[in-house]
């Protein structure tokens, strides 16, 4: 079933590019949640990109732009600039009845192209290339689901969530959106209040995820590249995490071809964790990067 979104409004220029080739922009590097929504044309990536020296992005380094959902449904885009911080937010689609998002690049380009969308009601849909999607029902059964990257060098991403008993489970996704039937990868994840990934943390091109304790550790889950057993055991990278009510990743925000993790606090301050690429400390000392980001009822 493919259909698209009655009360959709058309997406700007420049978000319309980012989701199919993404979009680096040469302005500063802090985005304020509240200024206007930018209605200017798609800019030149390559031309941006080698401004900002970015690396070319990769599945273990993909470039992603952060979303943000107002409480009405209300959705904004932001694209990375490159540099470590993101452009003034654009204007996109309005989502009734949307619980949670989860960003996907479908081919593993490097790029997003796409994102799943759970419903109040439990439905599972693909946006993708102006449709929308319908793939699945009963997820409502999932109280969190992000996509960390392939798992184990298939060609498409798989798909994480974590259901109500602390389970999280593995659904592969295929090209035309559809997924396989999960495959339980762990028990005793609601113990974490925030777990999020978006490529390699550690420098071995898979892909790892990253999990935030009740107590405010987080915890590194490195990749196997092993589908059956898909993370290793898990490895303390640093206490202190319960300053932020949201924890998110979006791949490699600076460019420097490591994949970073951004944070936002209660007062709507978004932070922005470098990554190094290194198991041992992956990430370097916070940066600031934004304000105003508690207006949104959730980012990803």
């Amino acid at each position: 079933m493919t259909q698209s979104c009655p009360r959709a409004r058309a997406l700007s220029p420049l978000v319309t590019s980012a989701i199919s080739v993404a979009l680096v922009g040469a302005g500063a590097g802090t985005a304020v949640a509240d200024a206007p929504a930018a209605t200017g044309p798609a800019k030149n990536l390559a031309r941006n990109a080698a401004a900002a020296g970015q690396h070319k992005p990769t599945p273990a380094a993909p470039f992603f732009f952060l979303s943000g959902i107002l409480p009405s449904g209300q959705m904004y885009a932001y694209m990375p600039d490159g540099k470590g911080g993101f452009d003034d937010r654009s204007g996109a689609y309005v989502w009734p009845h949307f619980r949670f998002g989860v960003s996907v690049d479908p081919d593993l380009t490097g790029y997003q192209d796409g994102a799943y969308h759970v419903m109040d009601d439990g439905t599972l849909n693909l946006w993708r290339s102006g449709r929308l999607k319908k793939v699945a029902t009963g997820w409502g059964q999932y109280n969190l689901a992000f996509s960390p990257g392939a798992l184990g060098g298939a060609k498409h991403p798989d798909l994480l969530a974590r259901d109500r008993q602390g389970v999280l489970w593995r659904l592969q996704t295929k090209a035309d959106g559809s997924l396989t039937p999960r495959a339980k990868i762990g028990t005793g994840f609601n113990q974490f209040t925030q777990i999020t990934g978006q490529g390699d943390l550690t420098g071995d091109s898979k892909a790892d995820i990253v999990a935030r304790d009740k107590q405010g550790v987080l915890w590194l889950y490195k990749g196997t590249g092993d589908l059956r057993k898909p993370f290793a055991s898990r490895v303390k990278a640093g206490p202190g995490w319960n300053q932020y009510n949201k924890l998110l990743a979006t791949g490699d925000v600076d460019g420097d071809g490591h994949s970073d993790l951004l944070a936002r606090d209660p007062q709507g301050t978004l932070w922005l964790s470098r990554g190094t690429g290194r198991a041992t400390a992956p990430f370097k000392a916070r940066v600031k990067i934004g304000t105003g980001f508690n207006q949104y009822r959730d980012l990803f």
